[in-house]
């Protein structure tokens, strides 16, 4: 299992946060839910996750892409 650093747990963590259909989602709950759909790609070195109908990755360094 890939280690994620702290810059790819909390861009993580403000994927999470992002407003879907008008409001917030807040609860700690929830959050560790997502956290583990989120999965680390060796090939690519990101971890990935699927959000509104499309694939991020979310680079070591925090940078969150599409």
């Amino acid at each position: 299992m890939a280690v994620w650093t702290r810059k790819q747990r909390e861009a993580l963590y403000r994927v999470y946060c992002r407003p879907v259909g008008g409001t917030t989602r807040t609860d700690l709950r929830g959050y560790r839910s997502f956290r583990r759909m989120a999965a680390h790609d060796g090939l690519m070195g990101c971890v990935m996750i699927r959000w509104e109908g499309m694939w991020l990755g979310i680079e070591a360094d925090g940078h969150t892409h599409s």
